[in-house]
């Protein structure tokens, strides 16, 4: 088990360096003069140079390379183009609502996701089966953009029971920044359940008509000590992992939704320094993502030793 959790971190090492080198190459790899993009069509010589002297674009790629290193492990992301403050002081403002969202989110969807497939592949092939099965192709082909504003409409506009937009901390008391947030997890969550979902009746089917299952219950089991306890556990494994890669889809849906609601997070600092062309506040953002999205995942990978006994043992 030590040798298999060794072996995960190191090879999460190579993984995180070859990230960052992408996030710090977008800025060299953007067609024209990024300076010059950011500046504008009426900037003169010199505001250019001066640009391209704070993105350090008039330093060999090389040595820029092993400065932005440097900084980001004292974290230090840079300095934003067009506030002047540091990327790090911005992310560190704005990344409240959207680990909030994301957090609550991923409970919701596991928690609801789940026992929808479980129940699902119990019932293969009824009309309860194929009733779920479509709720699920339903939330793939949902974009998020619609659904939220379908929520907006219904839930707020019309029956006045959520607010529409904003967002409150936890500071201010669970009720508040709970009942801020459910059009947005609702939103979000919409695709991350049918994919959880999916997977789970999926995998559960599998294990189902496995000898071991039929031996449970010729010894008595009840039909929930074989579904939830030796069925669902032999399944956790593929459903851990799709929950792991699906955190990808709630940081672009925490983008879109953030956006919809007016949430001050960090998926709306991203369309903001998108639109502003802001590379250094890109950059910070995109790594600091990544970096989740490479954690999130190796945590699903040192998990396994609780489901796999090969590796526990």
């Amino acid at each position: 088990m030590i040798k298999y959790i060794l072996q995960r971190l190191l090879a999460t090492v190579p993984v995180v360096v070859i990230v960052a080198l992408i996030v710090f190459s977008l800025l060299f790899l953007t067609p024209g003069d990024p300076a010059a993009v950011m500046a504008g069509d009426q900037a003169t010589p010199e505001q250019i140079a001066r640009i391209r002297e704070s993105l350090g674009l008039d330093q060999p790629f090389l040595p820029r390379l092993l400065s932005w290193f440097g900084a980001v492990l004292q974290g230090d992301l840079g300095t934003s183009i067009f506030t002047g403050q540091p990327v790090t002081r911005m992310i560190l403002e704005r990344i409240g609502p959207t680990f909030s969202l994301m957090l609550v989110t991923l409970v919701f969807a596991v928690i609801v996701a789940v026992p929808v497939g479980v129940i699902a592949a119990y019932r293969h092939n009824t009309l309860l089966d194929n009733a779920i099965m479509a709720a699920a192709v339903l939330g793939f082909s949902v974009p998020v953009f619609v659904l939220g504003y379908l929520l907006a409409w219904l839930l707020a506009s019309n029956a006045q029971l959520l607010p529409v937009q904003g967002y409150r901390p936890l500071s201010d008391g669970v009720g508040p920044w709970l009942r801020h947030l459910v059009l947005p997890v609702l939103t979000v969550s919409g695709v991350y359940i049918a994919l959880i979902a999916r997977i789970t009746r999926t995998t559960m089917l599998e294990v189902l008509s496995q000898d071991y299952i039929r031996t449970a219950r010729a010894k008595g089991a009840s039909e929930r000590a074989v579904l939830f306890v030796h069925a669902l556990r032999n399944a956790s494994v593929q459903v851990v992992t799709v929950v792991g890669l699906g955190v990808a889809l709630l940081i672009g849906g925490a983008v879109v939704t953030e956006t919809v609601f007016s949430i001050p997070g960090l998926g709306r600092l991203t369309v903001d320094a998108i639109l502003q062309r802001d590379y250094p506040v890109i950059q910070g953002i995109i790594l600091l993502f990544s970096f989740v999205y490479v954690l999130v995942n190796l945590l699903v990978d040192l998990s396994y030793v609780l489901f796999d006994p090969r590796i526990r043992y």
